[in-house]
């Protein structure tokens, strides 16, 4: 059997390893959009341009739908277990949009804090007022796109829905867009690069925030031999 071998100790004067520095507070970022608004996109687009984000996976109740794979776009579980977990209080928030529900499990926002991340969340409107009373410092984007028209051509481009479901997408878009002005930010996506630059800038900024900034502001006062 091999033996390990017993460390030497450290040298009269040797310099000890800097410690890290203190983390930023973890911030939690929104995004919500109408249905066809390309929000997905821009979501994909920020989380590969940012390795700082993690992306929180909601549960949901609907049957998956063309490639999505569970763990990848969703975690699909019955109904029944859904309500279970709502009466065990493990969602941030959770919503029921078009007869099934949807909603962010507690466990992601603990892991974000963990392992000092952003969160990212794709979450309705129902959801991000939900998520904004339990976690108020939560920055809220809502996507747009520029109009109507556009709204409906994009929806049918994608050759998933019947008219029934795209009609109905679309009265609830005129009910979501109604409370844009609950929302922190605005993007108008009529330039998918533009509106992905937008957000990057957005999540940037906030970062830097005092608040969120604390953490790493008070090391450095100490430095000068006071706290201001």
């Amino acid at each position: 059997m091999a033996t390990r071998t017993p460390t030497s100790p450290e040298p009269p004067g040797a310099a000890q390893p800097k410690p890290l520095p203190p983390r930023r507070k973890s911030a939690v970022f929104i995004i919500s959009a109408p249905s066809g608004s390309g929000k997905s996109t821009l979501v994909n687009r920020l989380l590969s341009s940012d390795p700082q984000l993690l992306f929180s996976i909601s549960y949901t109740t609907r049957a998956p739908r063309g490639n999505e794979r569970p763990g990848d776009s969703y975690f699909y579980i019955s109904r029944e277990e859904f309500e279970q977990r709502i009466a065990r209080g493990e969602f941030l928030e959770w919503a029921e949009v078009f007869g099934n529900y949807y909603g962010t499990h507690q466990s992601v926002w603990e892991r974000a804090c963990r392992e000092g991340k952003d969160l990212l969340l794709d979450i309705d409107v129902q959801g991000a007022a939900q998520l904004k009373q339990k976690i108020q410092d939560a920055v809220s984007i809502f996507v747009l796109a520029p109009s109507r028209e556009i709204l409906e051509s994009r929806l049918r481009s994608r050759s998933e829905d019947s008219e029934e479901v795209i009609l109905k997408r679309l009265a609830e878009a005129a009910v979501e867009i109604r409370n844009y002005h609950r929302y922190d930010y605005i993007v108008v996506n009529d330039d998918v690069e533009e509106a992905a630059a937008t957000l990057l800038a957005i999540v940037r900024a906030e970062r830097v925030r005092r608040e969120r900034m604390e953490p790493r502001i008070r090391p450095i006062l100490e430095t000068f031999g006071e706290i201001l």
